[in-house]
């Protein structure tokens, strides 16, 4: 009986979890460049249950096995490609990721990202091109943060009439060459850690942070100026999902009450029996 305790009991904290990042997916299905989470759901290992003194010959026989409970993975996001929607805006940049080979390690494709300058002057990572130009003249995120080049330095357009190649070359609107957008790849996106802000912090082992993934053949991708990345997450699905979990947590609290009960009645009555 204890034991149903423990399964119902992490069969509720899966859902919550579950129900807890399909919310935050859902909040961000208007952020450019967001990219959905999903978590699996799996079972702890399984207990092998056998007969002790099983017949005649003392034998022990095997009954079969029993979980011990579930919990969800790592939240690990979604790295396909969402919709385009033109903007006629400058300033909004859209990164094309184009087929990418499955790594080794994980046997899923890894993610293309901008690189960005936080405000500690740290170097941190995102897919949302809804860019600005501040007073100075450099190309930031809406929040302010640099967006930098293949040199590591904050891109320094003038104002938001420059243009933008597709593989990422930036001229401004004199004509001058400003220098080239950095695009860095995540091979495994699991490491990468939100921070808010739609921003993403590299958790790996490799001190020099993400590679970078301009002019290597091996990265396909395209910058497409006046044009926004949606959110790839689906909302029907989403939704759907949503109300899965929740039937699940309902139904996973109705059998911890009713051990609740079953538990009451043998402290209570069996307990007072003599």
């Amino acid at each position: 009986m204890i034991r149903g305790f423990y399964q119902a009991a992490s069969g509720m904290i899966a859902e919550q979890r579950q129900t807890e990042m399909l919310g935050d997916n859902l909040a961000n299905m208007h952020t450019p460049g967001h990219k959905g989470d999903h978590g699996p759901t799996r079972t702890f290992p399984n207990m092998l249950i056998q007969a002790m003194n099983n017949g005649d010959a003392g034998t022990n026989g095997i009954i079969g096995d029993i979980p011990t409970g579930v919990y969800m993975q790592e939240r690990a996001p979604d790295v396909r490609q969402g919709d385009l929607r033109e903007t006629g805006a400058g300033t909004d940049v859209a990164l094309l990721q184009g087929a990418l080979e499955p790594e080794a390690e994980t046997g899923e494709p890894g993610m293309l990202l901008f690189a960005v300058q936080d405000e500690d002057g740290n170097v941190q990572y995102t897919r949302n091109g809804n860019f600005a130009v501040d007073g100075q003249g450099f190309l930031t995120t809406g929040e302010g943060h640099y967006i930098l080049g293949t040199d590591s330095e904050p891109l320094d357009v003038g104002n938001e009439w420059f243009t933008l190649e597709s593989d990422g070359e930036i001229t401004a609107d004199s004509g001058e060459y400003v220098g080239q957008m950095e695009v860095a790849y995540a091979p495994d996106p699991v490491q990468l850690a939100k921070t808010g802000a739609g921003l993403l912090q590299y958790e790996g082992e490799d001190p020099e942070g993400l590679p970078s993934a301009v002019g290597d053949d091996a990265y396909p991708y395209e910058l497409q100026q006046q044009f926004l990345e949606r959110s790839n997450v689906d909302v029907g699905q989403t939704m759907t999902d949503m109300t899965q979990a929740y039937r699940q947590f309902e139904a996973n609290q109705s059998v911890l009450q009713a051990y609740d009960q079953n538990m009451q009645r043998t402290v209570n009555d069996i307990g007072s029996i003599g």
